[in-house]
């Protein structure tokens, strides 16, 4: 729901995972889009024959949907209501860059607000005094956010955090303060970030907690006081550092060892002040949600699922209390933890047949506004009054494709070869028959991170042009329990690497797919599973296409950002320490591999990017050139990881299509 103290704290624990990369590759994420602007592009010469492109009247009967509806810019999205309810805030194109529009809910008084002209805008809220838009941007994707303010009227744009090359993060916003926000900056220490109390109105900056205690996230309870950190441990796992106000000496509240490091994290103070909410698997399997007091460090359960983990909540902005939680399976399930919200929980998942969520609420929590994420549509976002308990459709993000015929998303499991049970998710081209089809494997980021149930642009452009598209949850996936997630450990390029090779086996079991004409595709860590791909199954994949790929584990782990260091020994407990392990590390390693790869690949990079340096796209694909193989290479000096600009984008995904018709068969947009 809306932002509070602590909200944040959330996704503490997946902020752990370094190289989580969502929106590698230019992906939209679940109802939102990124921006546009021009490329630098280097691509390489050289083709290979290709089988022939499918054809017969079943891959006519659903039309081509041109790349521009699916990877340009989004009509509108991301929709938040003014802490009063109202007015209405949403992104749009103002001359092709996503901006900032308000209006006067009831009226047609919309007005662009914010004045981007790059990469455009992607994170943003209103400011709890209801007169300001806050919003996040980096430059040219290097990560180095800033956080500015601009009036909700409109006007100049005032930059909060005006210093270079140093990360600003929300820590909170509060509505007893609604003139002033928390943010965190890396500017005394690069590694580290100290917390600040920002004046909204003058912009004036104001320490509240320098990092003495090595924190790497911070929470803030409901008076806008610092009160909790989460500070790293030498085992791998993680401590809750607690103090009884805004100063005070530090105790430790909760710790949790290595196993529960990614599934274990804070989620705010209770409405009171007086607990911590925490999501945690300390003596469970799955995520679950419980109440920490806070002197006493006493537990209380508050919900939990034997098979999924919690993976998001609902608080009520008036008490501050969670009064619903998400459980990540197949499809979204929500269960009420409070009767007064329970029936606007069901009414909610009732607007649509995908699945719901509280994108926003006014400061009464009177109106809701919900998101539904369906498969085979764009995201719709609703209006949910609570005392009616009726919903009002306000817009879809893509309505063009309200018109077209999309592919349905399928959850699929199948078994490991060590009879581990992979969930994955299927998509078919529509009206085709599901056997002997062309197939791209699309692996995911992170690699500690899940791919869910829902509207993916990636997977339908490519079910669209013919290809079946199996998205696996590796071991390491997020979502179904620590067991699950733990077991990635050390097994990049392992065992992580078998689950993908052995759903795409799977996939050609089954007779969907043909053995013939399978591609790999991903993005960060999904584009080192292409690599890996490559070279471990050359007789399995015809292509691969990698998208800001990890090429050299020695060289990734021995160049991350600053601000990563205090993970640094979570890497090498979970990767490998170039240091001890660097025979290993190399063995596991794409660039060192190259004389296994017998077909062609396409990589997409950009020059900025922090999490997976340029340097680890080039050592491949120079690498590939060294030993006569056929690489194809475009970068983007706009660019950091991932493709934030529609012209990037549609360039890219313009070079994938044809790379994939040459080699295993789709059709081509002209």
């Amino acid at each position: 729901m809306r932002r509070r103290g602590g909200a944040g704290a959330l996704a503490m624990a997946a902020a752990i995972a370094m190289a989580a990369n969502a929106g590698c590759g230019g992906a939209t994420q679940k109802g939102q889009d990124g921006a546009g602007g021009p490329a630098a592009a280097q691509p390489a010469a050289g083709a290979e024959a290709a089988p022939p492109a499918p054809s017969g009247p079943s891959y006519g009967a659903v039309p081509l949907i041109p790349r521009e509806v699916l990877f340009g810019n989004p009509v509108k999205t991301s929709p938040a209501l003014s802490p009063d309810g109202k007015r209405l805030a949403y992104l749009a194109p103002d001359q092709g860059v996503l901006n900032v529009f308000v209006k006067t809910i009831g009226k047609d008084d919309d007005k662009v607000v914010t004045a981007d002209k790059l990469r455009g805008i992607r994170q943003y809220f209103w400011a709890e005094n209801g007169k300001q838009i806050i919003y996040l941007q980096d430059k040219g994707g290097d990560e180095n956010w800033h956080v500015y303010a601009v009036p909700a009227a409109g006007g100049e744009a005032r930059d909060l955090t005006p210093l270079e090359k140093v990360q600003a993060q929300i820590v909170a916003v509060e509505r007893k303060a609604p003139d002033h926000i928390l943010v965190a900056l890396n500017d005394r220490n690069p590694q580290l970030h100290d917390v600040y109390k920002v004046d909204l109105r003058s912009g004036e900056r104001k320490l509240e907690v320098q990092n003495d205690i090595g924190a790497v996230g911070w929470l803030a309870d409901h008076r806008l006081r610092v009160r909790g950190a989460q500070v790293l441990t030498p085992d791998g796992g993680a401590k809750l550092m607690v103090r009884p106000g805004a100063t005070g000496a530090w105790k430790e509240l909760a710790h949790w060892a290595a196993e529960d490091m990614f599934t274990t994290g804070p989620a705010g103070f209770t409405g009171d002040d007086r607990g911590v909410y925490m999501l945690t698997s300390v003596g469970s399997n799955t995520t679950e949600l419980r109440r920490l007091d806070a002197r006493t460090g006493a537990e209380k359960a508050l919900a939990s699922d034997p098979e999924a983990d919690v993976t998001g909540v609902v608080t009520d902005p008036v008490s501050h209390d969670i009064v619903a939680v998400a459980f990540g399976r197949d499809r979204l399930q929500w269960k009420a933890l409070d009767d007064k919200v329970a029936g606007d929980i069901e009414a909610m998942t009732r607007l649509g047949d995908g699945d719901a969520s509280v994108v926003s609420t006014d400061q009464r929590n009177r109106t809701w506004l919900v998101l539904i994420d369906d498969d085979n549509g764009p995201p719709r976002f609703f209006s949910y009054d609570r005392k009616s308990k009726q919903g009002t459709f306000l817009f879809t993000s893509r309505p063009e494709l309200e018109k077209l015929e999309l592919a349905e998303m399928k959850p699929v499991s199948y078994q490991a070869r060590d009879g581990l049970t992979i969930h994955a998710y299927l998509t078919l081209p529509a009206k085709v028959p599901a056997k002997g089809l062309p197939v791209v494997i699309y692996p995911h980021g992170g690699p500690w991170a899940r791919d869910s149930w829902g509207f993916e642009p990636t997977a339908q452009w490519l079910a669209n042009r013919g290809y079946a598209v199996l998205q696996p949850n590796f071991r390491g996936s997020t979502g179904y329990g620590k067991k699950f997630l733990n077991a990635a450990d050390r097994e990049w390029g392992g065992k992580m690497q078998d689950d993908v090779t052995d759903g795409t086996r799977w996939l050609v079991d089954q007779g969907v797919g043909d053995p013939k004409r399978i591609c790999i595709m991903g993005g960060s860590y999904g584009g080192y599973a292409t690599l890996m791909g490559l070279a471990k199954e050359p007789s399995i994949y015809a292509c691969g296409v990698d998208i800001c790929g990890v090429a050299n584990l020695v060289t990734w782990i021995n160049t991350i950002p600053p601000y990563w260091m205090p993970f640094l020994h979570v890497l090498h407990q979970r990767v490998g320490d170039p240091e001890k392990d660097a025979a290993f590390l190399k063995s596991r390693s794409p660039v060192f591999l190259t004389d296994r790869m017998r077909t062609p690949l396409l990589i997409g990079q950009g020059t900025n990017d922090p999490r997976v340096p340029r340097n680890e796209s080039i050592q491949i694909r120079d690498a590939m050139k060294k030993a006569g193989k056929h690489v194809e290479y475009i970068e983007f000096a706009d660019e950091g990881h991932g493709f934030a600009r529609p012209e990037n984008r549609l360039k890219f995904f313009g070079m994938a299509e044809a790379f994939l018709a040459r080699y295993i068969g789709g059709r081509v947009e002209k």
